[in-house]
């Protein structure tokens, strides 16, 4: 297994700390999650992100939580599970990986034969596993990637371009966009990343540049607005990589808002447009991208921006981080979380089991990985 590149989140039986990535990238402060209720206020509040991270972070908290509290009866658990797993998915609902993690895991408790203790005991056990598959998961997204984009692509260094967060910070570690670019550095045919900031909440120039930089990858930051110019002028980019909040049947793709486009350009300039994501990101119950409630967030996300205090020349001044207003006062706002790439101008869905591409008539099969 690959070491995990940055560790966004720390759990031990005793406790659960999450690294704030509202912080990101000016302080790298962990954050202890001791409840249900610290979860859905850190998943709302962005301070976690990346739908397979929410799934982990949700279901690690509850384990917290049940290991600190007493109970009577198995029934006792069964309930206090099954509410606090309903309340936690409401947190984000266009993530499909938090909704199919707290099913398995409610499944799981009502199944289960036994005492409360011995309740109590599968949850924990099957919460901590959701963390140790995730990055071995993760590790087999990068590698299937890779091997698709050398059969695809070919064997010479090429370009990528990726928005919003899709690594360590949006996984349990590696990533999986993210972990299909590191897998191509690693490999030697990686020539450039460029990340797209991924306004208005800036995960791109936050959080991928944090990465990127410290895994010295060589890679450039852009705005969202510049990414066709680029791909008109940089022919040596020769794939754009997304993550995935939720896969359709059909293959239809939720991402950060700002995929649909470059699914558009992508497919203009020639390049390979592929998602990466786990299996759990697909939803086989929603036929189409249609079917997909997309989450619209507060305004003042797009109206304000925050930051370290700096001089006339770049420079921070001091340690003070301050939010300022950037918008007329009084303007609208129109703020959807995530966009719907359509499967036509989709290439490729990379996953931990495989890579599916369509068939001649046009149409993924994505529920081979289920069989």
């Amino acid at each position: 297994m690959v070491t995990m590149v940055l560790e966004a989140i720390k759990y031990t039986p005793q406790g659960l700390y999450i690294l704030d990535q509202l912080r990101l990238p000016h302080e790298s402060v962990y954050i202890p999650i001791a409840n249900s209720v610290d979860a859905f206020n850190a998943i709302r509040s962005m301070t976690v992100r990346g739908a397979p991270a929410i799934a982990i972070v949700a279901s690690l908290a509850l384990a917290v939580e049940l290991a600190n509290k007493e109970f009577h009866i198995a029934d006792e658990v069964r309930v206090f599970v099954s509410e606090k797993l309903k309340y936690l998915v409401t947190s984000r609902p266009t993530a499909v990986n938090l909704s199919d993690a707290a099913q398995k895991l409610e499944n799981l408790v009502n199944e289960t034969e036994g005492d409360a203790k011995t309740l109590v005991g599968t949850y924990i056990a099957a919460a901590e596993k959701m963390l140790v598959d995730d990055v071995n998961d993760n590790t087999n997204i990068g590698r299937n990637g890779l091997e698709w984009s050398k059969k695809t692509i070919g064997k010479d260094k090429f370009s990528i371009l990726t928005i919003c967060n899709t690594g360590s910070l949006a996984t349990a570690g590696y990533g999986t966009a993210l972990g299909i670019i590191r897998s191509i550095h690693r490999d030697g045919l990686l020539s450039h990343a460029y990340a797209l900031e991924t306004r208005p909440y800036n995960q791109g120039s936050r959080l991928t540049a944090y990465e990127l930089v410290h895994d010295n990858i060589p890679a450039t930051l852009i705005t969202d607005s510049m990414a066709s110019v680029l791909l008109k002028t940089h022919p040596e980019i020769k794939m754009i990589v997304v993550g995935a909040d939720r896969v359709a049947k059909n293959g239809d793709t939720a991402n950060k808002i700002g995929t649909y486009q470059l699914s558009i350009i992508a497919k203009h300039h020639g390049v390979k447009f592929v998602v990466a994501a786990p299996t759990t990101s697909i939803d086989l119950r929603t036929k189409s991208g249609e079917d997909i409630v997309i989450e619209q967030r507060k305004p003042q996300e797009l109206v304000t921006v925050r930051g370290p205090v700096i001089d006339t020349e770049g420079n921070v001044t001091k340690e003070e981080v301050r939010t300022v207003h950037i918008a007329a006062p009084g303007i609208g706002v129109w703020n959807p979380a995530f966009d719907v790439a359509p499967a036509a101008l989709i290439d490729a869905i990379v996953t931990e089991k495989g890579v599916v591409e369509k068939d001649e008539n046009g149409k993924f099969h994505l529920e081979s990985f289920f069989l």
